[in-house]
């Protein structure tokens, strides 16, 4: 019915003019005294064969719109799909939206080598720093000072960020390197709690946490890197206090510290990329990426994140590994 009135609305212009044809006849005839019968049959006749022609344009416009429907999406066959030619105005259409077609085509092309080109960029500078990362690791364990602790904490912190920017390049690889199978929980969440450890002590902060048994369907890799994300976070806003580690019988993973705690009004943001909120313009150094990272790949891994925390008084980020359909892009 919508479609019916945009056509109606398309054809008033004829419509008028024709009913204005047929009264500037009808007062011809009456000015002249002539039958006006002899104006009112052909007048019905052209009503009758109008409605016919208009009923019939409708259902060809129709069947074309109903083409150009199917092919809103521009592909390299859209030339092909349009509909036959029969006015000068569908040409030009056609020949604009084969040259768009063209354009969008090309632009796809050169974004995609761009970004290939970028990740190929970025992937081989992650690799070549960790060379030298490494080499300052092992000097630094020849060494046991206050100062060489101090400096091998900032270097663990410099590895996460590298690992960082490369989960963020593999995120939207077109290939991933994902291994779904059942693994140890508790075996996921000591090595990642074994990573952390020198934090820890540097940091004074207590440990909470309890070996249990759980197997959790997912990739090992992937979620390793969001409980330390996590992880990190967790040492990053807690100066005193401590940080603890439960896992619910509901398959749920969650570790709570005793930091400075999310506001309300930022609370619902904090998985957005780039968002960093009250705290993160405390702390200049927060990039607002860490846990927009872990969101997207719980979700590819079919598992749910989320936070509650009170200002002063600590976070909780719960992971829920129930299994869930994995998400593809």
């Amino acid at each position: 019915m919508k479609l019916f009135v945009q056509y109606m609305k398309q054809i008033r212009r004829g419509a008028f003019a024709g009913a204005a044809f047929c009264i500037t006849f009808f007062f011809s005839f009456a000015l002249y005294h002539l039958p006006v019968k002899a104006v009112i049959y052909p007048a019905m006749l052209c009503l009758l064969l109008g409605l016919l022609f208009v009923i019939l344009d409708f259902f060809r416009m129709k069947r074309k719109h109903d083409v150009m429907v199917r092919i809103k999406g521009l592909t390299d066959v859209i030339t092909e799909a349009l509909p036959r030619i029969d006015r000068i105005e569908d040409e030009d259409y056609q020949c604009i939206i084969s040259l768009l077609g063209k354009e969008y085509n090309d632009y796809v092309r050169d974004s995609r080598r761009k970004y290939a080109e970028m990740v190929d960029y970025y992937t081989v500078w992650a690799h070549q720093i960790k060379t030298p990362i490494a080499s300052m690791r092992l000097n630094l364990q020849n060494e046991d000072s206050e100062l060489s602790r101090k400096l091998s904490n900032d270097l663990f912190r410099v590895e996460q960020y590298v690992e960082m920017v490369l989960t963020f390049l593999r995120l939207d690889s077109e290939s991933t390197d994902y291994v779904i199978k059942e693994y140890d929980l508790d075996g996921i969440v000591r090595q990642s709690v074994k990573r952390f450890a020198g934090e820890f002590i540097s940091r004074r902060l207590t440990l909470n946490y309890e070996p249990f048994t759980a197997t959790v369907i997912t990739d090992e890799k992937w979620l390793s890197f969001v409980i330390g994300q996590v992880l990190s976070n967790a040492l990053k806003y807690t100066a005193s206090g401590s940080i603890t580690i439960n896992y619910l019988p509901e398959g749920r993973l969650c570790i709570s510290d005793t930091g400075i705690g999310i506001a309300a009004e930022d609370l619902p943001r904090i998985f957005e990329n780039g968002y960093t909120g009250y705290n993160g313009r405390t702390d200049k150094k927060a990039s607002g990426i860490g846990l927009y990272l872990c969101k997207r790949i719980c979700t590819k891994l079919g598992h749910r994140i989320y936070a509650e925390s009170k200002v002063d008084v600590g976070t909780t980020i719960t992971i829920d590994l129930a299994r869930r359909k994995l998400e593809t892009e």
